[in-house]
C-alpha cells in the first residue's frame, strides 16, 4: 500500500530531526502547518490532491521569492528560497516533459474550441482544462505563457 503525502511529510519530518537537519525540518514543518492550517479552517482531512495543491502554492511563493530576492540583490536569501524549494519539489509528482505539456495544450484548446468558446472565455477554459491534466506536474505559469502564445500567434 502506497503511503499519503501526509503520511510521508510526517515520516520525513522525524527523519530530519533524528539527522539534524534543520534547513529540511524547518521547510516541512511549515508545509506541515499550512495543510493543518487548511484542515482546520475547511474542518476535513485533506487528501493527496488537496495537499499537492497546497505544496503547488508554496512552490510558486519560492519561485517568485527568488526572483525578488535576485533582483533585489539579496543572494543569501534567494539561495535559502532555492533549498526550500528543492525540498518541496520532492513531494510532486514527476514533472510533465515538454512534448506532454503541448499536447495537454492542443487537446485542451480543441475540446475549448469545439464546446463554442472564444475570446477571453477560451483562455479560461483552456486553463482549466490543462490544468486539470497536469495538476503538480508543470509550472502553471509558464503553461499559460504557452497557452497565450498558442492562441495570439
Amino acid at each position: 500500500m502506497s503511503q499519503t503525502l501526509k503520511t510521508r511529510l510526517a515520516e520525513d519530518i522525524k527523519t530530519a530531526m533524528r539527522a539534524r537537519d534543520s534547513g529540511r525540518l524547518e521547510t516541512l514543518r511549515f508545509l506541515q502547518a499550512a495543510i493543518k492550517q487548511r484542515e482546520v479552517d475547511e474542518r476535513t482531512e485533506l487528501g493527496d490532491a488537496e495537499v499537492t495543491s497546497i505544496i503547488e502554492k508554496q512552490v510558486k511563493q519560492r519561485r517568485e521569492s527568488i526572483q525578488a530576492f535576485e533582483s533585489a540583490g539579496r543572494t543569501e536569501s534567494a539561495e535559502k528560497e532555492k533549498s526550500e524549494l528543492l525540498i518541496l519539489q520532492e513531494y510532486l509528482p514527476q514533472q510533465a516533459d515538454s512534448a506532454e505539456i503541448d499536447a495537454a495544450i492542443a487537446d485542451a484548446i480543441t475540446q475549448a474550441q469545439a464546446e463554442g468558446a472564444q475570446g477571453p472565455a477560451l483562455m479560461g477554459k483552456v486553463m482549466g482544462l490543462v490544468k486539470a491534466k497536469l495538476a503538480g506536474r508543470a509550472d502553471m505559469s509558464q503553461v499559460s505563457a504557452q497557452v497565450k502564445q498558442k492562441l495570439n500567434p
